[in-house]
């Protein structure tokens, strides 16, 4: 490993289903394809920018800490796996002091090219949830830049 880098653990995993603010479908495991995202994953894989590129948001990550601290500032015993909508909750690494830097997630290298942006159906989880999100505390966007599987249990590794 490299000066600076850091060791995580996916620790669920989830798709998005072809209906907008349907829950996320848990899985155990996922195929990330480049330039596609993830496979089955009925809201963003395949899809395309304005430009009729394909589109750079392709798996959304966050951290299972970050969540526990949103779920205790909203006085909540937690927040469940999934409701975030993030495809991929992690453990033990700082997903947004990785931007713009390529991470290994289990057999997949991804990209973390921005912080996500949290939408108005965070306050459906629970309200006040989306302002909470702000400003660097609602995980990473990511771009697949070498397709592979990514299970639950798998290593995260930075600084490749």
């Amino acid at each position: 490993m490299t000066n600076g880098s850091q060791v995580g653990k996916v620790v669920s995993l989830h798709l998005h289903p072809a209906t907008s603010g349907d829950p996320l479908q848990a899985v155990s495991e996922i195929r990330a394809e480049v330039g596609k995202g993830i496979v089955g994953d009925a809201r963003i894989f395949g899809r395309k920018d304005r430009k009729g590129e394909p589109s750079r948001r392709q798996i959304s990550l966050m951290a299972r800490e970050q969540i526990a601290r949103h779920a205790t500032a909203l006085s909540l015993a937690a927040i469940p796996p999934g409701a975030v909508r993030a495809n991929i909750e992690t453990a033990g690494i700082d997903l947004l002091s990785l931007l713009g830097q390529e991470v290994k997630v289990g057999s997949a290298v991804l990209l973390f090219y921005e912080a996500r942006t949290p939408c108005g159906k965070m306050d459906l989880v629970a309200p006040g949830l989306r302002e909470l999100m702000a400003h660097g505390r609602q995980g990473v966007m990511a771009q697949v830049v070498r397709s592979g599987e990514i299970r639950v249990g798998d290593e995260i590794l930075s600084g490749l």
